[in-house]
Protein backbone atom coordinates (compact mmCIF):
# COMPACT_ATOMS: atom_id res chain seq x y z
CA UNK A 1 0.00 0.00 0.00
CA UNK A 2 2.86 2.52 0.76
CA UNK A 3 4.52 1.82 -2.12
CA UNK A 4 1.49 2.17 -4.26
CA UNK A 5 0.70 5.75 -2.47
CA UNK A 6 3.57 7.15 -1.75
CA UNK A 7 6.13 5.80 -4.88
CA UNK A 8 3.63 5.72 -7.81
CA UNK A 9 1.68 8.32 -6.58
CA UNK A 10 3.62 10.79 -4.54
CA UNK A 11 7.01 11.05 -5.47
CA UNK A 12 6.65 13.47 -8.34
CA UNK A 13 5.52 15.95 -5.83
CA UNK A 14 8.19 14.91 -3.14
CA UNK A 15 10.77 13.20 -4.50
CA UNK A 16 12.21 11.61 -1.47
CA UNK A 17 9.56 8.97 -1.68
CA UNK A 18 11.48 7.53 -4.57
CA UNK A 19 12.83 5.70 -1.68
CA UNK A 20 10.18 3.29 -1.45
CA UNK A 21 10.92 2.02 -4.80
CA UNK A 22 13.90 0.04 -2.90
CA UNK A 23 12.53 -3.66 -1.97
CA UNK A 24 15.61 -3.57 1.09
CA UNK A 25 14.16 -0.35 2.20
CA UNK A 26 10.78 -1.88 2.44
CA UNK A 27 12.09 -5.22 3.69
CA UNK A 28 13.60 -3.73 6.36
CA UNK A 29 10.56 -1.89 7.72
CA UNK A 30 8.27 -4.83 7.12
CA UNK A 31 10.67 -7.01 9.38
CA UNK A 32 10.72 -4.09 11.79
CA UNK A 33 6.74 -3.74 11.60
CA UNK A 34 5.79 -7.22 12.12
CA UNK A 35 8.61 -7.41 15.10
CA UNK A 36 7.09 -4.08 16.27
CA UNK A 37 3.09 -6.05 15.95
CA UNK A 38 4.62 -9.07 18.04
CA UNK A 39 6.52 -7.78 20.92
CA UNK A 40 3.40 -4.71 21.68
CA UNK A 41 0.27 -7.15 21.25
CA UNK A 42 1.94 -10.13 22.85
CA UNK A 43 1.18 -9.86 26.47
CA UNK A 44 -2.51 -8.55 25.31
CA UNK A 45 -3.01 -11.20 23.58
CA UNK A 46 -1.79 -13.58 26.95
CA UNK A 47 -3.89 -11.87 29.02
CA UNK A 48 -6.76 -12.56 26.72
CA UNK A 49 -6.10 -16.22 26.22
CA UNK A 50 -6.14 -16.52 29.93
CA UNK A 51 -8.91 -14.95 30.06
CA UNK A 52 -10.75 -17.03 28.04
CA UNK A 53 -8.83 -20.38 29.24
CA UNK A 54 -7.77 -20.90 25.89
CA UNK A 55 -4.78 -23.27 27.02
CA UNK A 56 -2.46 -26.28 25.86
CA UNK A 57 -3.71 -29.74 26.52
CA UNK A 58 -0.97 -31.98 26.57
CA UNK A 59 -0.99 -35.39 24.85
CA UNK A 60 -0.81 -38.12 27.65
CA UNK A 61 1.73 -40.72 25.36
CA UNK A 62 4.50 -37.67 25.12
CA UNK A 63 7.42 -36.72 27.29
CA UNK A 64 5.66 -36.97 31.44
CA UNK A 65 7.84 -33.54 31.86
CA UNK A 66 5.59 -31.65 29.67
CA UNK A 67 2.75 -32.12 32.05
CA UNK A 68 3.35 -29.04 33.79
CA UNK A 69 3.17 -27.01 30.48
CA UNK A 70 -0.58 -28.09 30.60
CA UNK A 71 -2.44 -24.54 30.62
CA UNK A 72 -0.27 -22.43 28.84
CA UNK A 73 -1.79 -20.03 26.33
CA UNK A 74 -2.07 -21.43 22.97
CA UNK A 75 -3.18 -20.38 19.71
CA UNK A 76 -0.55 -17.86 19.54
CA UNK A 77 -0.25 -18.26 15.96
CA UNK A 78 -2.94 -15.91 14.92
CA UNK A 79 -0.45 -13.46 16.08
CA UNK A 80 2.17 -14.53 13.66
CA UNK A 81 0.05 -14.24 11.07
CA UNK A 82 -1.18 -11.32 11.51
CA UNK A 83 1.91 -9.59 11.97
CA UNK A 84 2.82 -11.20 8.62
CA UNK A 85 -0.02 -10.23 6.59
CA UNK A 86 -0.34 -6.53 8.07
CA UNK A 87 2.99 -5.23 7.22
CA UNK A 88 3.01 -7.27 3.78
CA UNK A 89 0.03 -5.35 2.64
CA UNK A 90 1.90 -2.22 4.05
CA UNK A 91 5.08 -2.27 2.45
CA UNK A 92 4.98 -4.94 -0.45
CA UNK A 93 3.30 -3.74 -4.10
CA UNK A 94 -0.02 -5.34 -3.94
CA UNK A 95 -0.27 -5.53 -8.11
CA UNK A 96 2.31 -8.09 -7.65
CA UNK A 97 0.36 -11.77 -8.10
CA UNK A 98 3.28 -13.43 -6.20
CA UNK A 99 2.67 -11.70 -3.20
CA UNK A 100 -1.21 -12.35 -3.25
CA UNK A 101 -0.39 -16.21 -3.65
CA UNK A 102 1.90 -16.18 -1.03
CA UNK A 103 -1.04 -14.59 1.60
CA UNK A 104 -3.58 -16.98 -0.05
CA UNK A 105 -0.89 -19.89 1.60
CA UNK A 106 -0.21 -18.80 4.62
CA UNK A 107 -3.94 -17.17 5.31
CA UNK A 108 -5.61 -21.04 4.08
CA UNK A 109 -3.02 -23.22 5.83
CA UNK A 110 -3.67 -20.55 9.29
CA UNK A 111 -7.41 -21.17 9.11
CA UNK A 112 -6.94 -24.69 9.08
CA UNK A 113 -4.35 -24.82 12.05
CA UNK A 114 -7.03 -22.39 13.62
CA UNK A 115 -10.07 -24.98 13.26
CA UNK A 116 -7.65 -27.71 14.66
CA UNK A 117 -6.66 -25.69 17.49
CA UNK A 118 -10.75 -24.56 18.10
CA UNK A 119 -11.49 -28.20 18.04
CA UNK A 120 -8.77 -29.20 20.43
CA UNK A 121 -9.83 -26.38 22.46
CA UNK A 122 -13.59 -27.34 22.39
CA UNK A 123 -12.92 -30.97 23.44
CA UNK A 124 -11.01 -29.86 26.10
CA UNK A 125 -8.42 -32.43 24.95
CA UNK A 126 -5.79 -33.05 22.36
CA UNK A 127 -7.72 -34.21 19.35
CA UNK A 128 -8.82 -31.74 17.08
CA UNK A 129 -9.27 -32.61 13.08
CA UNK A 130 -8.57 -36.02 12.30
CA UNK A 131 -5.39 -36.89 10.39
CA UNK A 132 -7.42 -37.49 6.50
CA UNK A 133 -9.15 -34.07 7.35
CA UNK A 134 -6.44 -32.35 7.80
CA UNK A 135 -4.47 -33.78 5.19
CA UNK A 136 -7.47 -33.06 2.88
CA UNK A 137 -7.88 -29.57 3.22
CA UNK A 138 -3.83 -29.31 3.24
CA UNK A 139 -4.06 -30.97 -0.36
CA UNK A 140 -7.41 -28.87 -1.78
CA UNK A 141 -5.17 -25.27 -0.64
CA UNK A 142 -1.60 -26.82 -2.79
CA UNK A 143 -4.30 -28.11 -5.41
CA UNK A 144 -5.73 -24.11 -5.66
CA UNK A 145 -2.16 -22.64 -5.31
CA UNK A 146 -1.28 -25.09 -8.40
CA UNK A 147 -4.12 -24.39 -10.03
CA UNK A 148 -2.58 -20.21 -9.86
CA UNK A 149 0.71 -21.11 -11.04
CA UNK A 150 -0.16 -22.81 -13.83
CA UNK A 151 -2.59 -19.96 -14.84
CA UNK A 152 0.69 -17.67 -14.34
CA UNK A 153 2.39 -19.79 -16.40
CA UNK A 154 -0.02 -19.70 -19.16
CA UNK A 155 0.78 -15.69 -18.90
CA UNK A 156 4.76 -16.41 -19.30
CA UNK A 157 5.24 -14.96 -15.47
CA UNK A 158 5.95 -18.63 -14.13
CA UNK A 159 8.34 -21.46 -15.09
CA UNK A 160 8.32 -24.95 -14.24
CA UNK A 161 11.87 -25.23 -14.44
CA UNK A 162 13.30 -26.22 -11.11
CA UNK A 163 16.87 -24.94 -9.92
CA UNK A 164 19.10 -28.02 -9.17
CA UNK A 165 22.78 -27.38 -6.65
CA UNK A 166 25.85 -27.16 -7.76
CA UNK A 167 24.27 -27.49 -11.72
CA UNK A 168 24.01 -24.91 -13.79
CA UNK A 169 22.83 -26.83 -16.69
CA UNK A 170 20.37 -29.13 -15.15
CA UNK A 171 17.12 -27.86 -14.88
CA UNK A 172 13.99 -30.51 -14.91
CA UNK A 173 10.82 -29.09 -15.79
CA UNK A 174 7.82 -29.98 -13.40
CA UNK A 175 5.57 -30.02 -16.54
CA UNK A 176 6.56 -31.36 -19.99
CA UNK A 177 5.27 -29.54 -22.87
CA UNK A 178 2.82 -31.15 -25.34
CA UNK A 179 4.38 -33.52 -28.02
CA UNK A 180 3.41 -33.64 -31.38
CA UNK A 181 0.32 -32.55 -30.24
CA UNK A 182 -0.24 -35.40 -27.96
CA UNK A 183 -3.32 -34.71 -26.07
CA UNK A 184 -2.37 -36.86 -23.12
CA UNK A 185 0.67 -35.10 -22.29
CA UNK A 186 -0.60 -32.25 -20.57
CA UNK A 187 -2.78 -34.26 -18.01
CA UNK A 188 -0.50 -37.10 -16.86
CA UNK A 189 2.77 -34.00 -16.61
CA UNK A 190 -0.04 -31.49 -14.46
CA UNK A 191 -0.87 -34.45 -12.18
CA UNK A 192 3.09 -35.01 -11.25
CA UNK A 193 2.97 -31.28 -10.89
CA UNK A 194 0.11 -31.31 -8.60
CA UNK A 195 2.03 -34.06 -6.51
CA UNK A 196 5.30 -32.37 -6.65
CA UNK A 197 3.11 -29.15 -5.02
CA UNK A 198 1.37 -31.55 -2.27
CA UNK A 199 4.43 -33.60 -1.35
CA UNK A 200 6.70 -30.48 -1.07
CA UNK A 201 3.89 -27.53 0.44
CA UNK A 202 2.02 -30.01 2.74
CA UNK A 203 5.23 -32.09 4.00
CA UNK A 204 6.74 -28.55 4.99
CA UNK A 205 3.41 -27.65 6.32
CA UNK A 206 3.18 -30.31 8.63
CA UNK A 207 7.11 -30.64 9.40
CA UNK A 208 7.17 -27.43 11.08
CA UNK A 209 3.93 -28.87 12.87
CA UNK A 210 5.88 -31.65 14.25
CA UNK A 211 8.45 -29.73 15.34
CA UNK A 212 6.51 -27.85 17.58
CA UNK A 213 6.81 -29.59 20.85
CA UNK A 214 9.63 -28.15 22.50
CA UNK A 215 9.55 -24.42 23.94
CA UNK A 216 11.01 -21.76 21.03
CA UNK A 217 11.96 -24.59 18.78
CA UNK A 218 10.09 -24.52 15.72
CA UNK A 219 9.96 -20.57 15.83
CA UNK A 220 13.81 -20.35 16.72
CA UNK A 221 14.46 -22.72 13.45
CA UNK A 222 11.84 -20.17 11.40
CA UNK A 223 13.46 -17.41 12.05
CA UNK A 224 16.74 -18.96 10.22
CA UNK A 225 14.64 -19.91 7.62
CA UNK A 226 12.85 -17.33 6.91
CA UNK A 227 15.56 -15.00 7.30
CA UNK A 228 17.34 -17.56 4.77
CA UNK A 229 14.63 -17.12 2.17
CA UNK A 230 14.63 -14.10 2.54
CA UNK A 231 18.21 -13.96 0.76
CA UNK A 232 16.76 -16.27 -1.79
CA UNK A 233 14.07 -14.20 -2.90
CA UNK A 234 15.60 -10.99 -3.05
CA UNK A 235 18.59 -12.56 -5.43
CA UNK A 236 15.91 -14.53 -7.32
CA UNK A 237 13.80 -11.06 -8.42
CA UNK A 238 17.10 -9.17 -8.92
CA UNK A 239 18.40 -9.59 -12.25
CA UNK A 240 22.29 -8.86 -12.12
CA UNK A 241 22.52 -11.53 -9.17
CA UNK A 242 19.93 -13.93 -10.74
CA UNK A 243 22.21 -13.56 -13.81
CA UNK A 244 25.69 -14.01 -11.66
CA UNK A 245 24.34 -16.88 -9.91
CA UNK A 246 22.78 -18.34 -12.68
CA UNK A 247 19.64 -18.91 -11.25
CA UNK A 248 16.31 -18.87 -12.85
CA UNK A 249 14.69 -15.44 -12.12
CA UNK A 250 10.93 -14.76 -11.98
CA UNK A 251 10.66 -11.02 -12.89
CA UNK A 252 8.61 -9.60 -9.68
CA UNK A 253 9.50 -12.05 -7.07
CA UNK A 254 11.38 -9.86 -5.67
CA UNK A 255 8.53 -8.46 -3.96
CA UNK A 256 8.41 -11.94 -1.76
CA UNK A 257 11.31 -10.05 -0.02
CA UNK A 258 8.67 -8.08 2.01
CA UNK A 259 6.75 -11.33 2.85
CA UNK A 260 9.53 -12.96 4.03
CA UNK A 261 11.07 -10.23 5.94
CA UNK A 262 7.89 -9.53 7.66
CA UNK A 263 7.72 -13.53 8.63
CA UNK A 264 11.40 -13.09 10.24
CA UNK A 265 10.28 -10.18 12.28
CA UNK A 266 7.19 -11.66 13.25
CA UNK A 267 8.80 -14.74 14.17
CA UNK A 268 11.66 -13.06 16.26
CA UNK A 269 9.35 -10.96 17.80
CA UNK A 270 6.75 -14.29 19.05
CA UNK A 271 9.85 -16.00 19.97
CA UNK A 272 10.23 -13.57 22.42
CA UNK A 273 7.33 -14.81 24.04
CA UNK A 274 7.60 -18.39 23.17
CA UNK A 275 11.25 -18.97 24.40
CA UNK A 276 11.62 -21.09 27.25
CA UNK A 277 9.70 -21.47 29.54
CA UNK A 278 7.07 -20.38 26.86
CA UNK A 279 4.50 -18.20 27.93
CA UNK A 280 2.24 -18.80 25.03
CA UNK A 281 2.20 -21.19 22.40
CA UNK A 282 1.69 -20.97 18.41
CA UNK A 283 -0.47 -23.83 18.21
CA UNK A 284 -1.59 -25.26 14.35
CA UNK A 285 -2.80 -22.24 13.19
CA UNK A 286 0.92 -20.60 13.41
CA UNK A 287 3.26 -23.93 12.70
CA UNK A 288 0.58 -25.08 9.32
CA UNK A 289 0.99 -21.20 8.44
CA UNK A 290 4.27 -20.66 8.59
CA UNK A 291 5.42 -23.74 7.44
CA UNK A 292 2.82 -23.96 4.32
CA UNK A 293 3.67 -20.37 3.44
CA UNK A 294 7.66 -20.88 3.54
CA UNK A 295 6.91 -24.40 0.97
CA UNK A 296 5.23 -22.04 -1.07
CA UNK A 297 7.81 -19.14 -1.28
CA UNK A 298 10.04 -21.41 -2.17
CA UNK A 299 7.80 -22.87 -5.05
CA UNK A 300 7.51 -19.11 -6.25
CA UNK A 301 11.15 -18.71 -6.62
CA UNK A 302 12.05 -22.04 -8.03
CA UNK A 303 14.34 -23.05 -4.90
CA UNK A 304 11.99 -26.26 -4.34
CA UNK A 305 15.39 -28.11 -3.56
CA UNK A 306 17.13 -25.96 -0.98
CA UNK A 307 13.88 -25.76 0.84
CA UNK A 308 14.84 -29.46 1.95
CA UNK A 309 18.28 -27.60 3.42
CA UNK A 310 16.70 -24.88 4.77
CA UNK A 311 13.69 -26.34 6.49
CA UNK A 312 16.45 -29.12 6.93
CA UNK A 313 15.49 -29.88 10.91
CA UNK A 314 11.71 -29.96 9.63
CA UNK A 315 12.21 -32.66 7.58
CA UNK A 316 14.28 -34.57 9.53
CA UNK A 317 11.35 -33.92 12.39
CA UNK A 318 8.52 -35.53 9.76
CA UNK A 319 11.12 -38.35 8.39
CA UNK A 320 11.59 -39.89 11.89
CA UNK A 321 7.72 -39.98 12.49
CA UNK A 322 7.50 -41.26 9.04
CA UNK A 323 9.76 -44.18 9.69
CA UNK A 324 8.89 -44.50 13.21
CA UNK A 325 5.40 -45.61 12.41
CA UNK A 326 6.61 -47.62 9.11
CA UNK A 327 8.58 -49.61 11.77
CA UNK A 328 6.64 -50.56 14.17
CA UNK A 329 3.71 -51.13 11.31
CA UNK A 330 6.02 -53.43 9.08
CA UNK A 331 8.67 -54.81 12.18
CA UNK A 332 5.55 -56.28 14.33
CA UNK A 333 5.80 -53.45 17.14
CA UNK A 334 9.86 -52.59 17.49
CA UNK A 335 10.64 -48.92 17.23
CA UNK A 336 13.77 -46.83 15.29
CA UNK A 337 13.62 -44.29 17.88
CA UNK A 338 12.57 -43.98 21.73
CA UNK A 339 9.71 -41.72 21.30
CA UNK A 340 8.74 -39.68 17.58
CA UNK A 341 9.38 -37.06 16.54
CA UNK A 342 13.20 -36.76 16.71
CA UNK A 343 13.44 -34.19 19.39
CA UNK A 344 11.63 -36.62 21.85
CA UNK A 345 14.57 -39.22 21.26
CA UNK A 346 16.63 -37.23 22.89
CA UNK A 347 14.93 -35.86 25.32
CA UNK A 348 14.11 -39.96 26.27
CA UNK A 349 17.64 -39.92 26.42
CA UNK A 350 18.16 -37.34 28.91
CA UNK A 351 18.92 -34.42 27.70
CA UNK A 352 17.91 -30.94 29.07
CA UNK A 353 15.16 -29.36 26.80
CA UNK A 354 17.02 -26.09 26.28
CA UNK A 355 20.20 -28.39 25.57
CA UNK A 356 18.17 -30.11 22.84
CA UNK A 357 16.78 -26.66 21.58
CA UNK A 358 19.47 -24.62 20.71
CA UNK A 359 21.44 -27.80 19.34
CA UNK A 360 18.36 -27.92 16.75
CA UNK A 361 18.30 -24.29 15.71
CA UNK A 362 22.82 -24.52 15.36
CA UNK A 363 21.78 -27.28 13.13
CA UNK A 364 19.35 -25.53 11.46
CA UNK A 365 21.43 -22.62 10.74
CA UNK A 366 24.40 -24.78 9.46
CA UNK A 367 21.67 -26.00 7.20
CA UNK A 368 20.80 -23.09 6.18
CA UNK A 369 23.86 -21.42 5.49
CA UNK A 370 24.60 -24.52 3.34
CA UNK A 371 21.91 -23.72 1.07
CA UNK A 372 23.33 -20.13 0.42
CA UNK A 373 26.87 -21.07 -0.29
CA UNK A 374 25.59 -23.85 -2.73
CA UNK A 375 24.19 -20.76 -4.79
CA UNK A 376 27.76 -19.46 -5.43
CA UNK A 377 29.25 -23.11 -6.01
CA UNK A 378 26.99 -23.72 -9.32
Amino acid sequence: MFYWLLFEQLYQYFSPFRVFRFITFRAAFASLTALFLCLVLGPWLIRKLRQFQIGQHIREEGPKSHQKKAGTPTMGGVLIVISIVLPTLLWANLANPYVWIALFGILSFGAIGFWDDYTKIRNKRNLGLTGRKKFALQCVVALIIGGFLLILREQGAYSTSMNVPFFKWFRPSLVIEPLLGNPFTYPLAFTFFFLFLILWIVGMSNGVNLTDGLDGLAIGLMVVAAAAMTALTYTSGHAEFARYLDLVRVPGAGELTIFCAAMTGACLGFLWYNAHPAEIFMGDVGSLALGGSLAVVAVLIKQEILLLFIGGVFVLEALSVILQVASYKLRGGKRIFKMAPLHHHFEALGWAESKIIVRFWIAGLVMALFALTTLKLR
